[in-house]
């Protein structure tokens, strides 16, 4: 069997990158965001893409680079936020945005993952979230229809992975990785160990190796987003 474990995220990236991909890209913040991947698929100049990330991380770092450069056509994205960059780039239209509720979002990113086209949600009922899709009632409540999301691409970062592509996130790193590493057709996974198969207890998996195409080696070392200390006495 052909090793999935690459050299650089280059390397993982090469051979599968086109324009006008829908790319799901895991992370909240920068907590669990695949910032060696997203900084390699920058350096393609592919451009046209559809991103589904929660935040797009923030200023000058991760996705922020490639809205800079005009490689992201649209955002499927829960929050702005913090990120000026996103903000702006949307303001001035220079990027399409789909806001889709977080719990939605992670829903529709599953649903890809296992087969299901469409489900039913009453969140974003009577809001702009809702307006163009259909609807329909249940037990006397109405509910609109969102669409499973199937990504091309799926960028996701994890703490463990072995040779196989059995995953271990590292605590609120679980965000949406999991849902995502589902839903990609291709799924990459950066992670900061890389062991044995095996050496993972089954137990301890959190998404087995099947979802798992390619994984790397982390070359950026992981950020704090709000670096908080308590004061001294």
């Amino acid at each position: 069997m052909k090793s999935k474990i690459f050299a650089s995220p280059h390397e993982a990236l090469k051979g599968i990158c086109e324009n006008g991909m829908l790319v799901a890209c895991g992370g909240f913040g920068l907590c669990g965001m695949p910032e060696s991947l997203i900084d390699a698929l920058c350096e393609t100049e592919v451009n046209k893409l559809t991103v589904v990330s929660n935040n797009a991380g923030i200023d000058g770092i991760g996705l922020a680079k490639l809205i800079e450069k005009g490689q992201i056509a649209k955002m499927i994205s829960s929050y702005v936020g913090n990120n000026k960059t996103f903000e702006k780039a949307y303001l001035n239209g220079d990027i399409d945005l789909e806001f889709s509720p977080q719990g939605t979002m992670s829903e529709r990113l599953r649903a890809g993952g296992a087969g299901i086209p469409a489900f039913y949600t009453r969140t974003g009922v009577g809001t702009l979230v809702a307006e163009g899709k259909p609807h329909e009632k249940f037990d006397g409540e109405t509910f609109v229809q969102e669409r499973g999301i199937r990504a091309d691409l799926a960028l996701i970062r994890a703490e463990i992975a072995d040779e196989e592509g059995n995953l271990v996130f590292r605590k609120t790193a679980r965000n949406f990785n999991p849902m995502m590493a589902a839903s990609g057709k291709i799924t990459i996974v950066e992670v900061e160990e890389i062991v044995p198969a095996g050496e993972i207890d089954p137990d301890h998996v959190h998404i087995p190796g099947i979802f798992v195409q390619r994984i790397v080696k982390s070359t950026i070392p992981k950020r704090i987003e709000f670096v908080t200390n308590r004061e001294e006495g």
